[in-house]
Parts: structure tokens; sequence; C-alpha cells
């Protein structure tokens, strides 16, 4: 007789195909929009389902949730794949989801990655969704305001779905041991604090932390047939990081985005690139690092090299495109540029100083003088009275007053030497020069 392995588990099925949430109950995350009366709930619950669009990242459950709704609502469930399907398809979905209608069965056709579909392909659903044929659901990493055509985003409501949080992770993770889908027929030896790593190294993707979770319990150590134990050891074998260990939401997570931080602003690209690779390394988002340089490119170089910031964003935008690993070079080149750039905080400390006087003076009136007046009844209360068009005169400027009386002398700006910002400094001495010197004029 053969004996039976603790891995030929449930029909050979990946463990987070076998743990498909079937209802509400089982869905982990998305509580803003499933918790008890929050309006996708509601919506299930009283049947009132319209065509939907579920955009967020990868592994937050928007074809499972798909499936629930159809379950949950009695409807016929046709799952659409944008990459494998053409106008032809379309048409014969369409055809079918018609022939359920004339019975009075409901058809929901999910639609996975709806943004790849062409124009053409997302006007093919139009005339179905109008007469009520299909409730449309489709599924997107991208912003819908961009990728989906407006005729069918206006006739679709939208749920945003985010990236499950650690603890959810981990509630998921308990649950697929303790399942009889997943191993519950089985003792399973792992802490919690390996679980939380499973979580922290997912970063908000369930299919990711589920799919770690089957990983590291296949290779850990068997005690019997009926019990296994997962090690360190075997943790780190399996996803390759030590640094799993750092805590994207602890003390160590701000204290190395502090050391990159300030590495870059103490002009140190070593230690910088260092510090970088420990965040990546650990599981970081690289979309987070990418923010974090972009703010450093204004607040510690600013104009002493104006082209920082479109490093900076270049490099948020190539993260965005490609993500990791291959976004690490191009981050590399945006944290070595930010440390060997010029300093300069007069950005941060204009802003700053501004914001005081703001909050101080909220009441200010903006002068007359610089006041929009589109309407007559505005022109007869002097709005726009005198302004003086700074492309009307040769120098392209004027003595005119744009700061409330109150705070007519304040200076926020005070550039440095620094890089280019010392041409701005000069050509800020002389524009303040000219206007004094024609101030009465």
């Amino acid at each position: 007789m053969e004996q039976k392995s603790i891995f030929d588990n449930n029909k050979n099925q990946p463990l987070a195909s076998r743990l498909r949430p079937q209802t509400l109950e089982e869905f982990a995350g998305q509580t803003h929009l499933l918790g008890e009366g929050k309006i996708l709930r509601r919506l299930i619950e009283n049947d009132q389902i319209s065509s939907l669009i579920f955009w967020g990242p990868p592994g937050v459950g928007k074809t499972t949730l798909a499936r629930i709704i159809a379950n949950k609502t009695h409807s016929s469930f046709i799952d659409f794949s944008a990459v494998t399907s053409g106008i032809k398809e379309i048409r014969t979905v369409m055809q079918q989801a018609e022939d359920n209608r004339r019975l009075g069965k409901r058809t929901i056709i999910f639609v996975d990655e709806i943004h790849r579909f062409n124009k053409a392909q997302q006007d093919a659903f139009l005339p179905f969704v109008e007469k009520g044929s299909i409730i449309l659901i489709g599924a997107t990493t991208e912003n819908p305001s961009f990728e989906v055509n407006s005729a069918l985003l206006s006739r679709s409501k939208v749920f945003v779905l985010q990236p499950l949080k650690t603890d959810e992770l981990v509630t998921l993770l308990r649950r697929a041991i303790k399942d009889e889908r997943g191993f519950g027929a089985y003792k399973i030896n792992i802490s919690e604090e390996m679980l939380k790593m499973i979580a922290e190294f997912a970063n908000g993707d369930a299919r990711s932390a589920l799919s770690t979770l089957e990983m590291v319990i296949i290779n850990g150590d068997i005690i019997n047939e009926n019990e296994i134990t997962v090690t360190m050891n075997t943790m780190e074998q399996c996803i390759s990081k030590k640094s799993l260990l750092y805590d994207k939401n602890g003390e160590e997570h701000y204290n190395v985005i502090s050391a990159l931080h300030k590495s870059m602003r103490n002009s140190d690209p070593d230690a910088a690139v260092y510090w970088l690779a420990r965040m990546l390394e650990a599981g970081e988002d690289p979309l987070y690092i990418a923010r974090r340089v972009t703010r450093f490119a204004s607040e510690d170089v600013g104009l002493a090299d104006p082209h920082a910031l479109s490093v900076a964003v270049a490099a948020y935008q190539a993260c965005h495109f490609i993500g990791m690993p291959e976004c690490s070079v191009h981050l590399t080149q945006a944290v070595i540029y930010m440390a060997m750039a010029p300093k300069s905080n007069s950005m941060d400390v204009a802003y700053l100083s501004a914001k005081q006087d703001a909050i101080k003076h909220l009441a200010e009136p903006v002068p007359l003088i610089i006041r929009n007046a589109p309407t007559k009844l505005m022109k007869e209360l002097n709005y726009g009275k005198g302004y003086k068009y700074a492309h009307d005169y040769d120098e392209k400027i004027t003595s005119m007053q744009c700061l409330p009386d109150s705070l007519a002398d304040r200076e926020y700006y005070k550039p440095t030497e620094q890089g280019l910002e010392a041409k701005y400094k000069t050509k800020l001495e002389q524009i303040k020069a000219w206007k004094k010197e024609h101030k009465n004029s």
C-alpha cells in the first residue's frame, strides 16, 4: 500500500487556490468596503450589484471577491481574460449571457486585467451592460481613469482594493494551517514570529503570502507522516533573505530610511547605496523608497540642482513600470545622484517660514491689485484695479506688491551659494534691487 505524503494535499492545487474564500466571512482584508455596514457589503447582501471595477494591486482578492458576489447573488459566473480574448470571444460570451437573461438568470462577466482591452474591445461590452444582459466586473492594477474608456467607466462603480495589512495576512496564514483545505489535517510547527515574517515579506499580497507559507512547509523538517516543523534556517533558504528580520512597520524601518536620507545629505554615495540595498533585499516597497528620494530631491537639493527632482521622479516611474528586482538599478542611480548633488535646504526653510505666517495671518485679504475680476461687480469693487501684466514691460517685471500689507517685507526664500542656486541668488538680488528702485514709479 502506498503511503500518503503530507504534500499530496487536495488535488495538487496550490495552497492559494485550495484556500480561496467562498464567503464574505472567509474573505481577508478590505474592511473599508466589506466591514459590517460598509457600502460594498450592503450592495452584495441586498443583491443590488451593478457593474463594478475593482482597482488594486495583485493578490488582494479581486477575482475572489467577484466569485463570492456571483455565489451570493445566485448569478451565472463567466471568467474572461483580457489577455487571451478578442471581439469574437466577447460576442460569443455576450450571446450566452443574453440567453441566460431570457431564462431569467443574471450573468456576471468577470474581466481580469480589463486595462489590457483596447477601446473597441471595451466598447463591445457597452450595449450589454446598458440593457442589463450582464453585470460586468472588471479587475485592474492600473488607474481605471486612464485605462478604462469613459463610457464604460461612467456605467460602473469603482472600488479601490488595498494591500492587506500584516495582521490580516497573519490571520490568513493561521487559517491556512488549521483549515482542512490547507494543512489542517497535519500538525505544523511554525512560530508566530515566522508567520509575521512571511506576512511582511508578502507586502500586502495574500497569494504571495500563501505561496511562501506552502514553500516553507514543503521544505520543512518532517517529524512523522502527520507532523512537520519549520525552522528559521528553512525560512531563510526558501526566501533567500536573512534580512527579512527587517520590520517594515517597526523602529528599524524608520532607522534605515533615516540612515539612507542622512547618508545622501552627507554626500556619502557608498553608505547611501548600502542602506538602499538593506531595504530592498528585506522586501521594502521600491515605490516607498522612490517617494522618499523624491522628497529629498527638493528638501535637501532643491534649486542647487533642479535636475535632481527630474531624476527622482523618473526613478519612481521606472519602479512603477518594471518593479523589483529590475528597478534596483534605477533607485541606485537616483540615490547616488542625490548623494553627489550640491545641497541646499532653502526650499524646506522657505515653506516652513511661509507656513508659520500663513497660519498666523489666515484672515489677511488678498491685495485688490492681484484679485481676479471675472464679473462687472468685482470690477466695480476695484478687484484687479491697477494690475500690471509683467509681459507688457520690457524688463518682464513690475514693482507691484503681491504680499498682504502686513507681510510686505517678508523674505522666505533665501538661496544658498551651492551649485546652480548661487546663480538664482544673484538673480534674486538683482530683482529685489530693481523693485526697490522702482517702488514708487
